[in-house]
């Protein structure tokens, strides 16, 4: 009994690929059931069943009262067995005791056969809920077992069946779709329905290329390159943006591999579809610059409201707009920026008729419910640059077929990036930094600072509408933002790196006057923290000239004292002493480290037979009293010369 017990519950375990705990669960469950409709026990009633495994039998427990003459034994239970499981059991006491009908086995074979099976069905489902909802968003392998007209039904594991639609199949995938075939996708959602879970699939999600490039790319699992962006035309296209979080580590050669050798399983996995590898930058402009790729693009221009204008050359235009608009789309997704791409004679088109119309470049101001202008059409040319007759020209030269010039192409790109770069950053730099210059001057407290509105402050009216626009309306508002992320004020649209870093010294400001007021002696802040690079820069450099100036007199002066030192006397040719010629190296190399030495001397003879050690120590010496150095004030060096000995002539070298 035993071992056909123990037989028959490993092989409903096995092939239920169930745990042990959930098949014995399942079991009991069906012996209370069946011993409730055995013995039309109450619902009210507790009935509990456990399983021996050791003898493979079930024992049947139920709750009873305690009475003195049992009239029933469904619910009643004498004193005497009722202390048998309970010592302290008196008259009118619940007690659970052992209720095992005679032949139970028998009963529970006829009648709890069906109860067991959805005992175990529903056990199997919770399983198979459970298991795969845990798995959503990660990719599993399996067979079709049946195509339909609406889909694919894929076997899993846990005996489960997944259904993969043909709107999630990858385009041009159907014909090659086979019975039996082995196929990989990803669980999109897990419902439980009356006829048993429902698990969708998808190949084309977002999240399916990604597993797969964390399947192939081991630096994007163990995520020392993190994928930022994802965005795909399922059996066309593709575009990642990825970064690297360590130093030294080359995101889209990580991914690509050697010879493509990473990416091309992939590409083979997704049915051709190319995709395209791009290093994702914190700078919006060059992230979409990148992302338009493999188009160039001549300038990136960022307004507000998550657009930008983009102008590339004439002859890759189409180049950047793609097959039906394709690379402009992935790149808009893939950035979540609105793109308008634009040549470089469109664009120039464009300024030519605002300029003859006299429209004025505005933006809104959602504050004053007004538009403030950022760029006036006067502004549109500079006098000794360029003027709208040449531009023109060149515009209607392009229009009609005829070739630029490099001179032409060059002044219509650096016209066309000055106005695109005004009309969106168009702030009066010198303005903005003179109202910071002015209020770190001011002593105006930290708390009224905060609640002064930009408006107040006293920045120009365009940068004013930029940051209502984007959200800060006091002073309060921007110091709260810098201070969660310093990085958040330079990722304000429609202004430039150095503006925002003035607009930034605001908050450096506050802190500063929060210091000043905590501590009772007043810090001065170093006016170099608001001087200009360019001033920084000018005074640095007047320094090292001066300097300079300074090494040269300095040199100047040594080289006489040598020269008057150095003279042709016998008692020059005789052996100098160890701090004679100590303070000689000294001088020399004082001298070549302050002044370069022009030489026009050849020491090939003096290093001709180094065979005996006392020979090298002569021409040691030697070398140094057969030497003079002249300095030549006209060519701001020291010329070092050789003199040579033979009898009375002079070579005159």
């Amino acid at each position: 009994m035993r071992t056909d017990f123990f037989l028959a519950f490993n092989e409903m375990v096995e092939e239920k690929q169930l745990s042990r705990e959930v098949v014995i669960k399942a079991l009991e469950s069906a012996m209370v059931s069946a011993y409730r409709k055995a013995v039309t026990a109450s619902a009210a009633q507790h009935v509990e069943a456990v399983l021996n495994l050791e003898e493979g039998k079930f024992s049947i427990y139920a709750e009873k009262e305690v009475v003195d003459s049992v009239v029933d034994d469904r619910t009643e239970v004498s004193l005497e067995t009722a202390r048998q499981f309970n010592p302290d059991a008196v008259y009118g006491d619940l007690v659970v005791v052992e209720s095992t009908p005679e032949d139970f086995g028998r009963i529970a074979a006829q009648t709890a056969r069906q109860v067991i099976q959805q005992r175990l069905r529903d056990a199997e489902r919770a399983e198979q809920i459970g298991y795969f909802e845990k798995k959503i968003g990660e990719i599993v392998s399996g067979v079709v077992q049946s195509i339909n007209r609406d889909g694919y039904t894929i076997g899993l594991d846990k005996k489960a069946e997944g259904t993969l639609l043909k709107k999630d199949v990858i385009h041009d995938e159907e014909r090659s779709i086979q019975l039996h075939k082995h196929i990989r996708a990803i669980i999109t959602e897990v419902k439980d329905t009356p006829r048993g879970p429902q698990i969708l699939l998808s190949r084309v999600d977002r999240k399916f290329l990604y597993r797969l490039l964390e399947i192939d790319v081991p630096e994007i699992f163990h995520g020392i390159v993190e994928v930022r962006s994802i965005a795909r035309e399922p059996g066309a296209r593709a575009k990642i943006a990825v970064s690297a979080t360590q130093p030294g580590i080359d995101p889209v050669g990580a991914c690509v591999g050697m010879q493509g050798k990473r990416i091309q399983p992939i590409v083979k996995e997704l049915c051709g579809e190319k995709i395209d590898v791009i290093e994702w930058n914190p700078d919006p402009a060059v992230f979409i610059a990148k992302a338009i790729s493999p188009a160039k693009v001549i300038g990136v221009y960022l307004s507000g409201g998550k657009n930008t204008t983009v102008v590339v050359p004439d002859d890759q235009l189409s180049l950047a707009i793609g097959k039906d608009g394709q690379n402009a789309r992935l790149a808009a997704k893939l950035t979540n920026w609105r793109i308008d791409i634009k040549s470089v004679t469109e664009a120039a088109n464009d300024i030519l008729t605002a300029y003859d119309a006299k429209e004025d470049y505005t933006v809104p101001d959602p504050e004053q419910d007004q538009r403030v202008v950022m760029l006036s059409w006067e502004n549109f040319f500079v006098e000794g640059k360029e003027t709208p007759d040449e531009i023109r020209a060149i515009v209607t030269k392009k229009t009609d077929g005829y070739p630029l010039t490099f001179e032409e192409s060059e002044k219509l790109n650096r016209f066309v990036d000055r106005v695109e770069k005004a009309k969106t950053a168009g702030f009066n730099e010198s303005t903005v930094r003179e109202t910071v210059r002015r209020l770190y001057q001011a002593a105006i407290p930290s708390e009224e600072l905060l609640a002064m509105s930009v408006g107040e402050v006293g920045l120009p009216n365009f940068v004013v509408s930029v940051l209502r626009y984007n959200g800060f309306k006091t002073v309060d508002d921007l110091y709260k933002s810098v201070k969660v992320d310093p990085e958040e004020i330079f990722r304000l649209q429609g202004t430039t790196p150095s503006v925002m870093d003035d607009i930034a010294s605001l908050v450096r400001l506050v802190e500063d006057r929060r210091s000043a007021e905590a501590n009772p002696e007043p810090e001065a802040r170093p006016e170099a923290e608001i001087e200009t690079a360019s001033e920084t820069d000018d005074s640095a450099a007047d320094e090292r000239l001066e300097e300079a100036d300074r090494v040269l007199e300095s040199a100047a002066a040594e080289a006489a004292e040598s020269d008057d030192k150095i003279t042709d006397s016998p008692a020059a040719e005789e052996t100098p002493t160890e701090e004679t010629e100590a303070e000689e190296e000294v001088s020399f190399d004082d001298l070549f480290k302050l002044i370069p030495v022009v030489s026009d001397i050849d020491y090939g003879d003096d290093f001709a037979d180094p065979s005996a050690e006392s020979d090298r120590k002569k021409k040691k010496k030697g070398r140094k009293k057969n030497t003079e150095i002249e300095y030549d004030p006209d060519s701001d060096s020291t010329v070092v010369r050789k003199k040579h000995r033979r009898g009375d002539e002079d070579w005159g070298w």
